[in-house]
């Protein structure tokens, strides 16, 4: 086994979730192939002197649901995974990559609805648990990052296995110059759009809750949100690929979403509910050794130079509101077009952040 595999199961355990004696501790191993990981966060776990369980999940096994369940089914919130995250004091989520186009079957509006119960788990795991998620690559990732395997894995390695606290430090003085700061506004290719910030708290995450992390984030004061942003990258929410991605804000109110592609499931998810329409995350990604989009938000939202805007629900910690069932984000690259103005002041121009 590639000695990464454990180097990265122990960070896992004993710095991202900083798991004690006695805790109980859900992994979700997600896709067979995650499974070198599985073996080395168990390891991990019973070091620690916790007590870890293995839950299998698929993709495919979604698939299922949506193309042969009735509409109980479909709505069903799955008892066995909801109980785990009323046992589990730590939950880690080994994501390995799938076909991003499993669902490309699938109506729109049963895709819908069986995010939004999706939802609801996450909602379960951010609430009761504290947890990691991880996105494993394989072969199937590094197609859709197009690209091969190994430079995709070392991606992933070089990322992971960052300088975790010295990277935190440098991250916190960040937040802390952005403290008490009042708006922002993102300038870039077809692209104006300001939101306040006043009163809430900026959040770094520095490889506690995804690996590969970084990101500097806050939660925008949803009734200022105003202009228009749109974005290089498509959109990527549950194997739907939305290109030429554009939204439009006037005064706090969504008025225009527009695709070139799924466009009917774009309608369907800004309407799931009464928050899906607005922005509950904006952030700066910060780790410098993710440099490629790879149609996967785990990873491409850490992209360094980039931001990311997230509709619906609203981290609390930072002082956001939002409420929603969903929890989209979605990239805009920023490398080599765009500046991020803070209270007037330029702080990410050209891919460089400046803080």
């Amino acid at each position: 086994m590639d000695k990464r595999w454990k180097q990265l199961g122990e960070i896992l355990i004993n710095y991202s979730t900083d798991v004690q004696p006695g805790e109980r501790v859900m992994i979700a191993m997600i896709e067979p192939e995650t499974y070198p990981l599985v073996q080395s966060v168990y390891e991990a776990a019973i070091k620690a002197g916790a007590y870890p369980q293995v839950q299998f999940l698929s993709e495919t096994l979604r698939h299922a649901v949506m193309k042969y369940g009735n509409d109980d089914q479909l709505s069903w919130i799955p008892e066995i995974e909801a109980h785990g995250m009323e046992w589990a004091d730590v939950y880690i989520g080994l994501r390995g990559a799938h076909n991003l186009y499993e669902q490309a079957d699938i109506p729109a509006e049963t895709l819908a609805i069986n995010q939004r119960v999706m939802g609801k788990v996450s909602t379960m795991r951010w609430e009761k648990t504290r947890w990691c998620l991880v996105r494993v690559p394989n072969e199937s990732f590094a197609q859709q990052a197009e690209t091969n395997l190994e430079t995709i894995t070392d991606m992933f390695f070089d990322s992971c296995l960052l300088d975790w606290t010295n990277k935190s430090q440098e991250w916190h003085r960040m937040a802390g110059e952005l403290a008490d700061s009042s708006r922002v506004r993102i300038v870039g290719k077809d692209t104006d759009l300001s939101f306040s910030v006043k009163g809430r708290k900026w959040v770094v995450l520095d490889g506690k809750i995804n690996m590969p992390d970084g990101e500097i984030f806050t939660s925008p004061v949803t009734s200022t949100i105003d202009g228009k942003i749109c974005f290089e990258f498509p959109g990527v929410l549950s194997g739907r690929l939305m290109y030429d991605l554009c939204l439009v804000w006037e005064k706090g109110k969504l008025v225009e979403a527009t695709s070139s592609s799924n466009q009917d499931f774009l309608k369907k998810i800004v309407s799931s509910d009464s928050g899906a329409s607005l922005i509950g995350e904006f952030a700066f990604g910060t780790n410098p050794k993710v440099n490629r989009f790879c149609k996967d938000i785990l990873i491409d939202e850490k992209i360094g130079g980039t931001v990311h805007i997230a509709l619906g629900r609203a981290f609390k910690e930072c002082g956001g509101t939002n409420a929603s069932a969903i929890h989209w984000d979605i990239v805009k690259d920023l490398r080599s077009e765009g500046t991020v103005y803070v209270d007037d002041k330029p702080v990410l121009k050209n891919g460089i952040l400046d803080i």
